[in-house]
């Protein structure tokens, strides 16, 4: 009975030392598990919006999120595809404000 209860207690111990663990990762990014998987869902949503596009076409457009921040970057053919981009990316549920640093190449 006794190293039964023993053996209870080294895996209780066990599980929260990984417990313990998991959590400081979480913390060393600074973001939560649960922020960088909504961060790559909105992601992929702002790509699969920018590639649906039919009317503006977009070439290659690299998206990142932070915390519900969108970052756009690459090149566009027109000052109008840089706008329509922002405003799709702002349709996606969860973007809080988005950084367009796309070039309009010349």
């Amino acid at each position: 009975m006794y190293s039964q209860t023993k053996r209870v207690g080294v895996v209780s111990c066990i599980v929260l030392t990984g417990l313990i663990g998991l959590n400081g990762c979480e913390s060393t990014t600074g973001k939560s598990a649960r922020q960088t998987v909504s961060d790559e869902s909105i992601t992929a949503a702002v790509q699969t919006k920018l590639t649906k596009d039919r009317v503006s076409n977009f070439p290659r457009i690299d998206v990142d999120t932070e915390r519900g921040v969108v970052n756009l970057s690459g090149i566009v053919q027109t000052d109008a595809q840089r706008a329509q981009a922002t405003r799709l990316a702002q349709q996606v549920e969860g973007v809080t404000r988005v950084n367009n640093n796309l070039q309009v190449e010349r």
